[in-house]
């Protein structure tokens, strides 16, 4: 039997597996119970269109909001991890594994109810800002070692070639590293950025009012106060409809990337 056989062979019998696996959790699920939990339409009505003009554009917006500050602060941090003045090294190397070991839910609680009680200090913003706060830190730690990385896959020859031509150190790297350095790393950004749209959903550990509900915390409101788990599912389905097309761009720019090399 030819080698090609036996791959369209193997093939169609994983495609019939995946076939058989679909219709058996088809045939053993109770539609009934799932219907009266999860698709219950008159419930869908209430929680709209509130869902989509509150809380997916609260997302976005916190999104956008942590991402932004996260960016800043892992510019700062990936130049100063590269630095050759010792303290700036390590005090960079220190914050990156702090943040980057620590839950996000756990430095979320910290930002909104520990700085407070241990400083005094009130984060502008309330228990939204205290929350977007802790996700700028959290998102700027590992932003920090991706731009490090993209500065570090700028071939040296063009620091070389902005030397030769009388710029300083400070003028290459804004100039000539960090444009190209953002290039290469453009597709683990979207993805930190994806990231971030669901980690917006642990902001409800710090609090929230009706109007700064995020889509998590819409949901469970929802549930809480239908008794009844539509809202979830509806929750899903919205994340969902942000973050495929995010994902599906990182795969499309990859692939720029892979055949521009």
């Amino acid at each position: 039997m030819r080698r090609t056989t036996k791959r369209r062979i193997s093939r169609g019998v994983l495609y019939l597996i995946f076939i058989a696996a679909v219709v058996l959790i088809a045939i053993s699920a109770d539609w009934e119970r799932l219907r009266a939990n999860f698709l219950q339409t008159d419930i869908a009505r209430e929680q709209l269109p509130d869902m989509i003009t509150v809380a997916a554009k609260n997302t976005v917006l916190f999104t956008l909001i942590a991402f932004a500050g996260g960016l800043l602060l892992g510019v700062v941090l990936a130049l100063m991890k590269l630095s050759t003045v010792l303290p700036y090294r390590w005090l960079a190397i220190g914050y990156i594994e702090l943040f980057r070991g620590l839950p996000a839910l756990l430095t979320i609680f910290g930002m909104a109810y520990v700085l407070p009680i241990a400083f005094n200090v009130n984060v502008p913003g309330g228990a939204v800002g205290a929350g977007l706060l802790a996700l700028i830190m959290v998102a700027g730690a590992y932003m920090a070692e991706v731009i490090r990385a993209g500065i570090q896959g700028v071939p040296k020859g063009q620091t070389e070639a902005a030397r030769s031509l009388g710029m300083g150190s400070g003028r290459t790297m804004f100039s000539i590293i960090l444009p190209q350095a953002f290039r290469i790393v453009i597709p683990p950004l979207t993805n930190e950025f994806v990231l971030l749209i669901k980690d917006t959903s642990l902001l409800f550990i710090a609090g929230s009012t009706l109007a700064t509900r995020e889509i998590t915390t819409f949901a469970r409101d929802g549930v809480v106060n239908t008794a009844n788990a539509t809202p979830l599912l509806m929750a899903a389905m919205l994340y969902l409809l942000i973050t495929v097309p995010l994902t599906r761009l990182v795969a499309v720019l990859e692939r720029r990337m892979a055949r521009s090399r």
